[in-house]
């Protein structure tokens, strides 16, 4: 017998066989939520297909819409998008500035600046959006304050997700461990230097997460900027044609494809953001 013939493969160790059940059983709950999405996705197609199908005695018929309104209005709706992700981000960036600042004044020990903090979380977040934003479009220019409708869309969408974010920054400045502060301060850094290197970096990866849900919510909710006439972002388009031409259904059911789009692919940003910080993790 030749002694360097290929010997049997050893069998396989518990651990082993637990990760490939695992790994199947991951492997078919994707292939069932697929499946899932495509026959969710194809009813909802032929919902607005105008087609008819007949499943035993029972004939269904989809919603017939105008298909040729859709292609001539495409563009012009399709203008909106920049100016909604233009909204969006410029609001973002004030919402994280004023929640980070909010934060820092619910943790701080001076009275007034913890009682401003808490004041503008409590304002904000007992009025709705809808009135802030009609504020600074009507009542503004009352007092003489008249702003672009860009600026006063991004300073309402800020100022409201400001307040809301504030608890995510507060909760994600806490969890920084007491020991680090305390570690810090043994190497002689200075209250700012130990912030400024130690607690924010951590304290921001607990916080990305929380605000990239908070970034896809208000992409969606800068549609109410809309309602002003002013700020010619992608619901304001829709409707405007919509009501032009008497195919409201189909304005609206493009802009939710535009809208559905953009949050799938923020989505999907999100979750490679998220992988990576887990990684970190490890």
């Amino acid at each position: 017998m030749n002694m360097f013939s290929k010997k049997q493969d050893a069998p396989k160790s518990q651990a082993e066989l637990i990760y490939e059940a695992q790994a199947r059983k991951e492997r078919h709950f994707r292939a069932n939520v697929g499946l899932s999405w495509f026959v969710l996705l194809f009813i909802l197609v032929f919902t607005f297909s105008g087609q008819e199908i007949t499943i035993g005695s029972t004939t269904f018929s989809g919603i017939q819409v105008d298909t040729e309104f859709m292609k001539n209005n495409l563009t012009f709706i399709a203008g909106g998008v920049s100016e909604t992700i233009k909204i969006s981000i410029l609001s973002i960036a004030l919402a994280m500035t004023l929640a980070l600042l909010a934060a820092l004044g619910r943790l701080s020990t001076f009275p007034p600046i913890y009682a401003l903090s808490t004041f503008y979380v409590s304002l904000i977040r007992g009025t709705p959006l809808y009135l802030q934003i009609f504020f600074f479009f009507l009542a503004l220019p009352q007092l003489g304050i008249i702003l672009p409708g860009l600026v006063a869309g991004v300073l309402a969408l800020g100022l409201n997700y400001g307040a809301y974010m504030s608890e995510v920054f507060r909760a994600a400045l806490s969890s920084v461990g007491k020991g680090q502060r305390e570690a810090a301060i043994a190497l002689g850094m200075t209250p700012n230097q130990t912030m400024r290197r130690i607690i924010l970096p951590q304290a921001l990866r607990f916080a990305i997460p929380p605000i990239g849900n908070d970034f896809i919510a208000m992409t969606k909710d800068s549609a109410l900027v809309s309602a002003t006439g002013f700020v010619h972002e992608l619901m304001w388009r829709s409707t405007k044609v919509g009501r032009a031409q008497f195919h409201n259904l189909e304005a609206l059911i493009m802009a939710a494809l535009f809208y559905w789009g953009m949050t799938l692919i923020l989505t999907y940003i999100q979750s490679i953001i998220e992988k990576r910080l887990a990684k970190g993790d490890r």
